[in-house]
């Protein structure tokens, strides 16, 4: 039996298996088997968990921050990525003009931010079909993901995107599980959790079985939070990318203003019409908020700072001095006083 049919049967049994107290233990191996299984069809069963899932395109990253491009074909990246950086991609009205991964330099108070035009992908992309595994592969080396979506038919892409970068383990505006996860060589899987958290999804059986699938048999595992099944498994797989993400809603131009407002309810979204520029400032605005960069004016000694030229760092308010100095250079940190 080959893989796929083996993903299909578990999904299979998953779907006929209803949902409730009795089930959970039972579902949650089946989910296990299944991440396992899609592992093996994306990186080969030879391949360890941190494995890269699947070669991308051969871009070398450039600028303070990356930002990826993706999306279904025609939708209007070719067009965005011109409007915002300059470069030309080939635009027409036929599906599928880009092939290849186009990248720009967006220019925007005084940060370099790298914008990658990415090929339209289609449904099973995380299956390998079209190019949706050089794409989605480039998503994972991304700071920052746009989705770019036709104003007509915002949902049902945003809904496809989403499950296909979601199997390949690419989670949007998510942070890590509050999980500790440790390996050990003997004693057993030990289950516990904070005083203030009550595990109303995993027990200490289900977590028992879900180790079993992956053939670990000792193992400390403690919940900081109420989490999933499927939050766990995510930490012991240990290959998820956990990315922030704005659903770009282009072509704005072709809808009324009564679709808009209904529209204006989706979360981490903003409209603009590449092709019309409209929205555009409030775009980079948000590109801005979502990647958390930061200006540093440097001041030489005896002289005024230098104005012109920034020292743009990730981090929001989590950066710190020794954020700055790393992206100077790594040696200047032992050298702090």
């Amino acid at each position: 039996m080959s893989l796929v049919q083996k993903i299909k049967e578990v999904e299979d049994e998953m779907a006929r298996t209803q949902k409730n107290k009795a089930t959970s233990f039972h579902l949650g191996v089946l989910k296990a088997k299944l991440a396992k299984y899609k592992r093996e069809l994306l990186l080969g069963p030879s391949k360890g968990a941190a494995a890269g899932a699947g070669e991308g395109f051969d871009v070398s990253k450039a600028g303070d921050a990356r930002v990826g491009l993706i999306g279904f074909p025609s939708v209007g990246k070719s067009t965005l990525l011109t409007k915002l950086t300059g470069t030309t991609s080939e635009v027409a009205s036929y599906e599928f003009t880009t092939l290849t991964c186009i990248p720009g330099v967006i220019n925007y108070k005084g940060a370099k931010i790298q914008l990658l035009d990415l090929p339209g992908i289609i449904e099973g992309a995380k299956d390998g079909k079209g190019r949706g595994r050089q794409v989605i592969a480039v998503g994972r080396t991304c700071n920052l993901i746009l989705i770019v979506l036709d104003a007509m038919k915002p949902l049902v892409h945003k809904k496809i995107i989403e499950r296909e970068l979601d199997g390949f383990g690419i989670r949007l505006n998510k942070q890590p599980p509050p999980i500790t996860f440790k390996k050990k060589e003997k004693g057993g899987i030990n289950f516990s959790h904070t005083p203030n958290v009550n595990p109303t999804h995993l027990d200490s059986e289900t977590v028992k079985a879900i180790c079993a699938e992956y053939k670990i048999h000792n193992a400390d595992v403690i919940l900081r939070g109420n989490c999933s099944v499927d939050e766990f498994i995510d930490v012991i797989e240990g290959n998820r990318i956990y990315v922030p993400c704005i659903y770009v809603l282009n072509k704005i131009d072709a809808i009324s203003i009564e679709e808009l407002d209904l529209l204006d309810k989706i979360p981490h979204y903003v409209p603009i019409s590449s092709h019309l520029e409209w929205n555009l400032d409030a775009l980079l605005d948000k590109i801005w908020e979502y990647l958390k960069l930061i200006r540093v004016y440097t001041k030489p000694k005896g002289l005024i700072p230098d104005y012109n030229e920034p020292v743009v760092i990730r981090g929001g308010e989590e950066a710190s001095i020794e954020t700055f100095c790393n992206h100077i250079h790594n040696s200047i940190i032992r050298q702090f006083r």
